[in-house]
């Protein structure tokens, strides 16, 4: 590992302004409708389903698919700090490791679903490309890659990208197309990532969001003549299978 995400990633829970995870598992309430709502939408549908997570921090997601039924998702994470806090919340399954030893180590069509949750952005196109071919070893035939990553199509994608100091790269709709279909994925799919409603703020919220994003539309539908659907959120959900 480069000196600089060593530096970083041991202290990656402690070293920003805000304390990254909670001290308890009520802390990770505000994440529960945003999170339940990916699983929802892109978990296998069989709950058997075997599920690798990487980069899974402190185990916010993984809490969320075990609490939905599925009991067979286990997570891996680089950074000790991330591992510690998991551990300390109680959530088990998880273990110290790097992304591509933890897949070298997992055998050739065992997984249901692979799960990377803000991962990829932390990593070079060289270790991008790596890393996803490694992924469809992994994963069975028409199994699946979650993705949650920067959108830079988005008029705020920099806050995302440049809000990590080990981000390397955002990504668009169509450069994950390109990636995964030149790779020798069957299909991608990329989606918006707005806000959750789960009371009345959130509803508001959400009710704003599509107001903005509409006034965005039209301006893309001014400058380009094109209509077609875009991804305009920071982050962007994409699911490819293989």
């Amino acid at each position: 590992m480069s000196a600089y995400r060593q530096r970083i990633y041991a202290k990656y829970t402690s070293a920003t302004n805000a304390p990254l995870a909670p001290e308890t598992l009520a802390g990770l309430a505000p994440r529960s409708a945003n999170l339940n709502r990916l699983i929802r939408a892109h978990f296998p549908a069989d709950k058997a389903a075997r599920i690798l997570e990487l980069g899974c921090g402190h185990g916010a997601l993984l809490h969320f698919a075990r609490a939905a039924g599925y009991a067979n998702m286990t997570g891996v994470d680089g950074s000790p700090a991330q591992v510690a806090a998991a551990r300390k919340l109680g959530i088990d399954g998880i273990r110290e490791g790097q992304l591509m030893a933890a897949l070298a180590e997992t055998a050739a069509d065992s997984l249901d679903a692979v799960v990377a949750f803000d991962v990829l952005e932390h990593l070079t196109r060289d270790e991008i490309v790596e890393a996803i071919d490694q992924i469809a070893r992994v994963l069975k035939p028409g199994g699946r890659l979650i993705l949650h990553v920067p959108n830079g199509a988005s008029p705020f994608g920099t806050l995302m990208i440049y809000s990590d100091f080990t981000h390397e790269i955002a990504f668009t709709p169509e450069s994950l197309a390109q990636l995964f279909l030149a790779s020798g994925w069957r299909r991608v799919e990329s989606f918006e990532d707005p806000p959750a409603v789960h009371g009345l703020k959130s509803a508001a919220r959400y009710l704003a969001w599509r107001c903005i994003r509409a006034c965005l539309r039209f301006y893309l539908l001014a400058e380009t003549g094109s209509g077609e659907h875009r991804v305009l959120t920071q982050n962007l959900y994409a699911v490819a299978v293989k």
